[in-house]
């Protein structure tokens, strides 16, 4: 079994850019998505992508979910 992260909920409620610095320092091999909550994105599975899901309407556009390999 592998033992890289494949989910981040301890960024839950941080600014999108530090969960992008922490996710992309645990995990310096995946595509990070920033992605406004209520955007439509394409459906699909990449073992290699990460969205981050993150309230557009707040100015520090915390995220709201935890993020994992989507």
């Amino acid at each position: 079994m592998s033992s890289e992260k494949t989910s981040w909920p301890e960024v839950v409620g941080w600014p999108a850019a530090a969960a992008v610095t922490q996710i992309n320092s645990d995990r310096p091999d995946v595509a990070i998505e920033v992605v406004p909550d209520g955007t439509n994105v394409p459906p699909g599975y990449n073992a290699l992508r990460v969205r981050v899901y993150f309230d557009a309407a707040n100015a520090s556009g915390p995220v709201l979910y935890t993020p994992v390999l989507a």
